[in-house]
């Protein structure tokens, strides 16, 4: 079923991020991942719903705003700070709650894209005790729960809910404006910085692209133009064409140059702008469901991680990776000398004519 299907569906506002099971799913699967989800995080408050037509279970996944509060300083995001104590952002603490704008305002303190952020944060740290089994699913101690899930194909999709409001507010402001600035403020707060800072970039390279642009048009219509007049087909004067192109390369170097020190310039004011200019480096994400590893204390994080030993990996390498690797170059290499073996011994098509011939 698709994502719009799903939007069209919502009962209610109050939804955040929306997991969706297969038709297939029976009632012990879809209480057991209800009640690990109830018991593992108390603070998500799910409503299950049935599609009456597709006949697919729908899990409406939201959170109190004192549940978000807790997961904005567990998390710490980053959140501006009033005028009276310093202004600037810095990461949001509960203990000190007092002091970020909009802090009364249940509805607007938190944008949904930083809801469903906190939400996501939460399913993707749900893990599994030692012992723990769904069906042929035999899950390791500490190994989060909902990707393996996905993975094996018994959570369908897990995806946020858009508000069609602001959708319809970017669409006017933002794709169907023409010759007019990116809303990139507006942007930031619904789909977060990444995708901000992406579209910042592409805007700022799409304009810095106009003056090569122009330039070489320019040295274009002088070569063009710099022709002999008295042959009867005029040809362009290799020597203002030689130095027509030295000269464009002496502008790409020096409008590349520019263009980086000017872009790391307005980067840095927009990673300022939104918080993230002094953002400590991101935490290490977790693997991917099909790693496989024991589990040890981090030396460098003190976290717990799954650790797969380097002299397994290296053993994997020599013996299958790299006899692989050679046995693929060694057929590509025969299958190179086949073909000029096939190309000497095969005579041309002139001399089969004159051998016919003779």
């Amino acid at each position: 079923m698709s994502h719009k299907s799903w939007m069209k569906t919502v009962p209610t506002e109050n939804c955040d991020v929306l997991m969706t099971l297969p038709d297939t799913t029976d009632d012990h699967t879809l209480l057991w991942l209800l009640n690990h989800i109830r018991l593992g995080i108390p603070e998500l408050i799910i409503q299950i719903r049935h599609h009456k037509h597709t006949r697919v279970y729908a899990l409406f996944v939201t959170a109190t705003y004192e549940s978000l509060l807790r997961g904005a300083d567990e998390i710490g995001l980053r959140k501006p700070v009033k005028a009276e104590f310093g202004g600037g952002t810095r990461s949001f603490s509960c203990e000190e709650d007092y002091i970020y704008e909009n802090i009364e305002n249940e509805l607007h303190f938190f944008t949904s894209q930083e809801r469903q952020n906190i939400i996501r944060y939460w399913l993707e740290n749900l893990r599994a005790k030692q012992g723990e089994m769904l069906h042929n699913i035999h899950f390791l101690e500490g190994q989060p729960i909902i990707p393996e899930l996905a993975a094996r194909g018994i959570l369908q999709q897990v995806f946020p809910i858009h508000e069609q409001r602001i959708l319809n507010r970017l669409m006017k402001s933002w794709v169907q404006a023409i010759c007019e600035p990116q809303p990139l403020d507006e942007i930031c707060e619904y789909f977060g910085v990444k995708i901000a800072m992406y579209f910042a970039w592409l805007g700022f390279y799409t304009s810095a692209m106009v003056y090569p642009a122009v330039f070489g048009s320019l040295l274009y219509t002088f070569t063009e133009n710099d022709q002999p007049s008295l042959l009867p087909r005029p040809q362009p004067n290799q020597t203002s064409r030689d130095v027509c192109c030295v000269v464009f390369a002496i502008f790409n170097v020096i409008w590349s140059t520019l263009f980086l020190e000017e872009w790391k310039r307005r980067g840095a004011e927009f990673a300022y702008k939104w918080g993230t200019l002094d953002t400590p480096a991101e935490s290490i994400e977790e693997p991917r469901p099909q790693f496989q590893g024991v589990k040890r204390i981090s030396p460098v994080t003190n976290a717990e991680e799954f650790y797969y030993p380097p002299w397994k990996r290296l053993l994997f390498q020599c013996l299958v990776s790299l006899p692989v690797c050679l046995f693929c170059l060694s057929f590509v290499f025969l299958a190179m000398l086949g073909c000029f073996e096939l190309q000497v011994r095969m005579p041309s098509a002139p001399q089969r004519a004159s051998e016919r011939n003779g």
